[in-house]
């Protein structure tokens, strides 16, 4: 299994010190964890898109480009690209650049999101949100494989002969579909025989498990072999220690916090308490064995080779401890008990023996 650590950038007091950084610490915090990610061995960093307080990550290109720039392995992902709310011709571009800068690590996620206060500032509606997400990802295909592009739609004003530019510096791209809540975002992927990745944060298994066993289907309807379908999913709050009772007794404060925010209420997840969420949730909230035994159920569950995990809200020293713990005690394991074709060659620049400038 491939393991990927991911920040939506939230910045909240800290539930146990009360400690509040500015937005600057926690920039600079984002870009320390993706150094140190890098340095222990996990395969990519993500930073996802938010729209509003408490979140900081309105421009994940930028967070990334800064990212690049201290990196030189790992890929950079987005967890999620709003596309539904974006302009493609802004998209192509400012990605196409990332993708240089980064030496063709980028790997874009694209979904709708889960904060819907980004439809009025974007002039959309919530009710257009899937319609303007599958018309945006067509334009933004043709932008980044073809060139002299004419193109009339719904959602931005028509092109007439456009290439935008840079070009990217990967061949294509890779795209994966965030499937969170709505088979339409899996019926996207599987016609485009593209990955997706499972949110799989607020709810039973059963709700993701639907949505990834729908997006199998459909591969098979479109002609692609359901077989070779590339799965990733989220895991909600990590939280290791050497017995899952402390584990719990020191993350409690945490899920107090977080629960409490405007954006956690709209998720409205449907666990009662932090016990019932571990046990029959996919937070991964335990001692290293307790952990590795919920990944593997919910592997076999999934099939999915990329596992992302989070350690937002914490104090930083936690993060480094938390990291630590998940590098030398669980990821080894799962790298050796469930195989993973995802990632296998290097990025495009250690691909061709060059330097990747840092």
């Amino acid at each position: 299994m491939k393991v990927a650590l991911f920040s939506l950038m939230m910045n909240i007091p800290n539930a146990v010190t009360g400690e509040t950084w500015t937005a600057q610490q926690k920039f600079r915090n984002v870009i320390r964890q993706a150094v140190l990610a890098e340095k222990l061995g996990f395969d990519a960093y993500g930073v996802g898109e938010r729209h509003g307080a408490p979140f900081l990550s309105s421009s994940p290109p930028v967070v990334l480009t800064a990212i690049a720039a201290q990196t030189a392995r790992i890929r950079l992902l987005t967890t999620v690209t709003v596309l539904s709310v974006l302009d493609p011709v802004r998209v192509a571009e400012d990605y196409a650049t990332l993708d240089h800068l980064s030496g063709g690590r980028l790997e874009m996620i694209i979904g709708k999101g889960n904060d819907p206060r980004h439809y009025p500032l974007f002039g959309i509606t919530e009710e257009e949100q899937w319609e303007s997400m599958a018309e945006r990802y067509r334009l933004l295909k043709r932008l980044w494989s073809e060139e002299n592009v004419s193109w009339e739609g719904k959602y931005r004003p028509p092109l007439e002969q456009v290439t935008t530019y840079p070009r990217p510096y990967q061949k294509a791209i890779p795209v994966w579909h965030g499937s969170a809540s709505s088979t339409l975002s899996t019926e996207l992927a599987a016609q485009f025989g593209e990955p997706i990745f499972s949110s799989n944060s607020f709810h039973p298994q059963a709700k993701y498990k639907a949505l990834i066993d729908h997006y199998r289907e459909r591969l098979a309807h479109y002609g692609h072999d359901p077989a070779r379908a590339v799965v990733g999913a989220g895991s909600g709050s990590l939280y290791l220690a050497a017995t899952t009772e402390e584990a719990i007794r020191r993350y409690r404060p945490y899920y107090n916090a977080f629960s409490a925010t405007e954006s956690s209420k709209h998720n409205q997840s449907p666990f009662v308490s932090l016990e019932d969420m571990i046990d029959n949730g996919p937070a991964l909230i335990g001692s290293p064995e307790r952990v590795i035994e919920k990944v593997l159920n919910y592997h076999e569950a999934f099939g999915h080779q990329v596992l992302s995990i989070s350690v937002d809200g914490l104090a930083e020293s936690e993060q480094e401890e938390q990291l630590q713990r998940f590098a030398e005690d669980v990821l080894p394991v799962l790298k050796r008990e469930i195989p993973s074709v995802v990632w296998e060659r290097g990025p495009v620049l250690a691909e061709e023996g060059k330097a990747v400038v840092s």
